[in-house]
């Protein structure tokens, strides 16, 4: 089965932004690019749905700054950032499928598992 025929796209097809970001000049460009702007103009009703991309992008973004690595980038190499960065990725999947599995069947097996007791009084 073959894909599209030529070389891979390799700039965007829409670009997403707010208010902030319109300008003529940076409209015609993006047409001139031929990508498709979705910006809101300046004194238009809010509620233009915008905000539902945009919240889907902040939200993955603050869900990887959990990670000390990923918020505060310590690594030179490219390929270790993205190593990092997949792991993160794999972490947070591994979360919702956790907690998709423990609302789904209650009492939720994850909870019962047994406690390790430690030295420290009282922590687990």
């Amino acid at each position: 089965m073959r894909g599209r025929r030529g070389r891979p796209r390799r700039r965007p097809r829409k670009l997403y932004g707010d208010r902030a970001y319109h300008s003529r000049d940076g409209r015609r460009e993006l047409h001139r690019r031929g990508i498709q702007a979705k910006i809101a103009w300046p004194k238009s009703p809010h509620g233009s749905g915008l905000g539902k991309q945009r919240w889907v992008v902040e939200r993955t973004i603050a869900w990887l700054h959990q990670y000390r690595r990923l918020r505060v980038r310590y690594e030179r190499r490219d390929d270790i950032h993205k190593a990092f960065l997949a792991i993160g990725c794999s972490l947070i999947c591994l979360k919702l499928l956790q907690a998709e599995e423990c609302s789904n069947s209650w009492p939720c097996p994850w909870l019962e598992l047994p406690v390790r007791q430690t030295g420290f009084a009282g922590r687990t």
